[in-house]
């Protein structure tokens, strides 16, 4: 299948960078290449775009401006040079957040990704929109949960990490990942704090899974590899890590 996508960046030299790549992508069908915001929006107001490839600090209309003026569903892959906007893109949806210089490897995994979330949304489009909850508290050792091929049983130990789809989440374990019809907000109010925390505006960890802790990414078993936020970092630390690390003296 091909997805129609546009290119929204004020910076020559950038623009052509990210058409290079996006070029590489069968899949993918460039509709439009825009030197700003405003020229964005009007052909997003009468063209069907599927995905959104656009810089944020741009003149006149930011990235973020663009996308909220948007009431559609085109997916949206922030690409700038200012890492202190992924919080803000996230909170609006964003289905991934890019910092410059964009390699070939990074953008193919977001849109991936995009393209991935795009054909799950026509999926549920079909399915019963209820979910099952879950209990915040640890009676049982596992939950059950809906996804497109149905309703599955999982272990909470079994879960390594989560990742968020925008209103869909991706559960990891060691050999497999399911597609769960729950964002990562409502997924966070509902499996149990003291095993499921959250590092990351698009990740949750299974702490029991977590091999080694940097200043920027945790590390998990199995070679697992997601980026913590320095708020978040702090908040495990304090939580969940700082009682349980060896002392060089006893009290």
């Amino acid at each position: 299948m091909t997805y129609s996508c546009l290119i929204v960046d004020d910076n020559e030299i950038e623009r052509d960078a990210i058409t290079m790549h996006l070029k590489k992508i069968p899949s993918l069908n460039i509709i439009a290449v825009c030197t700003n915001g405003i020229e964005a929006a009007q052909i997003l107001s009468t063209t069907s775009i599927d995905i959104v490839f656009s810089d944020i600090d741009m003149p006149e209309l930011s990235g973020m401006e663009l996308l909220k003026t948007l009431k559609n569903q085109t997916q949206f892959i922030f690409i700038t040079s200012f890492s202190e906007y992924a919080a803000e893109s996230f909170n609006l949806d964003a289905i991934d957040f890019i910092v410059k210089p964009a390699t070939f490897e990074r953008i193919l995994k977001a849109t991936n990704k995009a393209m991935e979330y795009i054909e799950l949304k026509k999926r549920v489009e079909k399915l019963p929109l209820e979910d099952l909850t879950f209990d915040n508290e640890i009676k049982d050792d596992y939950f059950f949960f809906r996804e497109t091929k149905g309703i599955t049983k999982l272990k909470y130990d079994d879960v390594i990490y989560i990742e968020s789809m925008g209103d869909f989440s991706k559960l990891f374990t060691s050999n497999d990942k399911h597609v769960i019809l729950v964002s990562l907000k409502n997924l966070e109010k509902q499996l149990p704090s003291k095993i499921f925390k959250r590092v990351h505006k698009q990740y949750i960890i299974n702490v029991n899974h977590i091999a080694t802790l940097t200043n920027h990414e945790v590390h998990l078993n199995h070679k697992f590899v997601v980026p913590i936020s320095a708020a978040n970092r702090q908040e495990l630390l304090e939580k969940s890590i700082d009682k349980k690390i060896l002392s060089r003296f006893l009290k």
